[in-house]
């Protein structure tokens, strides 16, 4: 079917905005790219906008040689996968029953789950909850106050509830339990919605900041965010790197070496989006739809 003139005038503004706007949150990255990449006369001169001048990947080796930031990355990997296990897990089991009809007391049970999206304990009353159950300077502190997401849990649960019925119903005369139909019937068939929650959880925990702060009194357990936020705020951070000689100390900045940390951060996330973009999409266009 043709578009009319007033239809290729929306699309054509449309695109030309969605353009700049992308452009508007590229431009920053590459620009960071770009200084991580620059020798130290570029860098300091101030020229090195979008690309790379006198390429070099010295930022790169120092900071892989002089910094725990493989530790890091490390913890950064582990509080991720586990987390994103952990809070998958529960946000389903969380969700399934209270999408089913012959679930006694899913009103009352949902309005109070929704309540906690309303009003919450703050962070006092939580971190003397999470002292009082001896997690403090361990992930777990984490991870259990992320374990189920209200939002990523009423996004599920309305997955669920848009399942039609009659193939649950069938699977029950071919003599499926409920453990049955959830992991045969209902989660193959939600593939997109969970990829999409997974995504959600995973950029919550790989990003994980505040928390990491106030729970994690060792410094070996930081991630990669803290790290980061450290060596930014830090005035010298070129004397923090001890395994540096004074050839290598002329050859950097410290802006080179801050940009190469913020690239490691966001290199992963960059990674893993678009494999998971069609997921992400129809998982959200459905959760649109039918929540």
């Amino acid at each position: 079917m043709r578009m009319s003139t007033g239809e290729k005038a929306f699309y054509t503004i449309n695109y030309i905005i969605l353009s700049l706007a992308g452009l508007i949150c590229l431009l920053p990255l590459l620009n960071l790219a770009s200084i991580s990449l620059s020798g130290k006369e570029a860098v300091m001169s101030g020229f090195v906008t979008f690309w790379p001048k006198d390429f070099t990947t010295e930022s790169y080796n120092i900071l892989f040689e002089g910094t725990p930031i493989m530790r890091a990355f490390g913890n950064n990997v582990t509080i991720t996968l586990i987390g994103v296990v952990l809070s998958m897990v529960f946000t389903v089991f969380a969700a399934y029953p209270l999408s089913r009809s012959w679930f006694y007391g899913r009103r009352y049970l949902t309005l109070g789950i929704v309540f906690t999206m309303l009003f919450q304990g703050g962070l006092i009353p939580t971190y003397l909850v999470i002292k009082q159950l001896g997690l403090v300077n361990s992930y777990g502190a984490l991870w259990l106050p992320a374990l189920v997401s209200t939002f990523n849990m009423l996004i599920m649960r309305s997955f669920f509830e848009s399942i039609p019925e009659e193939l649950v119903e069938a699977s029950r005369i071919d003599g499926a339990g409920e453990w049955r139909v959830l992991f045969q019937v209902m989660l193959p068939l939600s593939l997109p919605m969970v990829a999409t929650i997974a995504l959600f959880y995973g950029v919550y925990f790989w990003n994980a900041f505040f928390n990491v702060l106030i729970y994690m009194n060792s410094p070996e357990k930081y991630n990669l965010t803290v790290l980061i936020q450290q060596m930014i705020k830090s005035q010298s951070v070129l004397q923090d790197i001890n395994t540096m000689s004074p050839d290598e100390v002329n050859n950097i900045t410290p802006e080179g070496i801050k940009a190469a940390g913020i690239m490691i951060m966001v290199l992963p996330m960059l990674i893993v989006y678009p494999l998971l973009q069609k997921y992400f999409v129809k998982g959200v266009m459905i959760g649109a739809i039918k929540g």
